[in-house]
């Protein structure tokens, strides 16, 4: 196994014991540890690697100055941008190939930030009293791995030794990974998809064509974080082309689903000229969390499906249909070519379809024209008479999207 160094993200003044033996146990491994200190206001008890004079400097503010008068409020935004620009050029240089950190409330809510301005496919661990609850904004949307320490992190004892010890060896395994790159192969760009569940048979059927016609395909389930991370990674030039097959993402966001994701959500494509398809797929209804079998009173004139229990998918009415459709084209101003907007008139979803809980063709209808006038004349429309399953619906996708690569 090659040496890898893994940097230690923790503040010394309180966390000095519990970084020392992580360092240790990198160390035994056969790996190089560099510790870089986020503490701000007590003495550091072990030497960083990476003071946090240098941090703040970095960060854009003098610890001298934080230290006149202390508050996280100030502190925490500068340290995060002093490590997360620190690390960001080391990992770049080839010096770093891990990055665990450890940390209580504080701890962890900086050190996960930190985290998640890293690129995707760096190890990225993270030791935290508060992970066996909602990760969710700690994790967001990068691939950081939550490492319950179950015991408080305040000295170290034989149970704490334990649990640190195997986050060290976790992250120091995952940097021992070779030859597994997140970049695409070859000079076909990796195409990025969006699913939902009443999608997937039309979904398995795209992934299948794209690499019948030497593509991969990452699929992204559109439950918020989904579509979010698809459009980070194209930021980050990872995704160079897009089927956004489903956009309930944007319905959720105006009538307050499960599956919201934000504002920025269908602009990023358009703002960096990439090609991409699009379907209104999944979008005629919304995904509400309720009690078991539970229909919320401000639902109960809907059609509505149970996905389970306790998951509601009620369908919106024409009007919030439409304003779905205003929406989108709002979202798509920005394109300037190279999309397409493909219109499945026998069914946005497979609830949507001949005999589906969800039917209503009259509605979809509406929606449609709604949309076509919604778009700007930079999207060229498709309309078929299919649903968005059909097979022949989701090869002419397919095919109009490697046309956009490749034409």
């Amino acid at each position: 196994m090659s040496t890898k160094t893994i940097a230690i993200l923790a503040t010394l003044d309180t966390k000095a014991e519990e970084a020392a033996w992580v360092k240790d146990r990198i160390e035994a491994l056969g790996g190089k540890a560099l510790l870089i200190d986020l503490g701000v206001v007590g003495q550091p008890g072990i030497a960083p690697d990476v003071s946090r004079e240098e941090v703040a400097e970095a960060g854009g503010k003098p610890l001298a100055q934080l230290l006149a008068s202390p508050t996280r409020q100030e502190a925490s935004p500068v340290m995060i941008a002093g490590a997360t620009k620190l690390l960001l050029a080391k990992v770049e240089a080839g010096d770093v190939h891990g990055v665990l950190g450890m940390g209580g409330t504080q701890g962890t809510s900086n050190g996960c930030a930190i985290l998640q301005a890293l690129p995707y496919g760096l190890p990225k661990v993270m030791v935290s009293t508060v992970a066996s609850g909602d990760t969710s904004s700690f994790v967001g949307i990068k691939d950081i791995a939550m490492f319950p320490a179950v015991g408080d992190l305040l000295g170290l004892n034989p149970f704490t030794r334990r649990i640190l010890a195997n986050a060290a060896g976790a992250v120091w395994g995952m940097a021992q990974v070779e030859s597994v790159p997140v970049a695409p192969k070859g000079d076909k760009p990796l195409i990025g998809m969006t699913n939902l569940g009443v999608l997937t048979e039309g979904a398995m059927h795209a992934v299948e064509r794209f690499r019948e016609r030497g593509y991969e395909v990452i699929v992204f389930h559109a439950v918020g974080a989904g579509g979010l991370a698809m459009e980070q990674m194209m930021k980050e030039g990872i995704i160079g082309a897009v089927f956004d097959y489903a956009l309930g993402e944007i319905s959720d966001e105006l009538f307050h689903g499960l599956r919201a994701a934000n504002s920025e959500r269908l602009t990023v494509a358009a703002s960096l000229g990439l090609p991409q398809v699009l379907c209104p797929g999944g979008a005629e209804h919304i995904g509400l969390l309720v009690e078991p079998n539970q229909v919320p009173e401000a639902w109960k004139d809907h059609q509505v499906v149970f996905h389970n229990p306790i998951i509601l998918a009620p369908r919106l009415s024409t009007e919030q249909w439409c304003q779905v459709a205003r929406e989108i084209g709002k979202r798509l101003q920005g394109v300037t070519g190279k999309t397409v907007m493909m219109l499945p008139h026998k069914g946005t979803s497979r609830y949507g379809i001949d005999g589906g809980p969800l039917c209503d063709h009259a509605s979809d209808e509406v929606f449609f024209a709604a949309l076509r006038e919604a778009l700007p004349g930079s999207v060229e429309v498709i309309d078929r008479n299919l649903a968005a399953e059909d097979p022949d619906f989701v090869d002419e996708a397919v095919d109009r999207l490697i046309g956009l690569v490749e034409g």
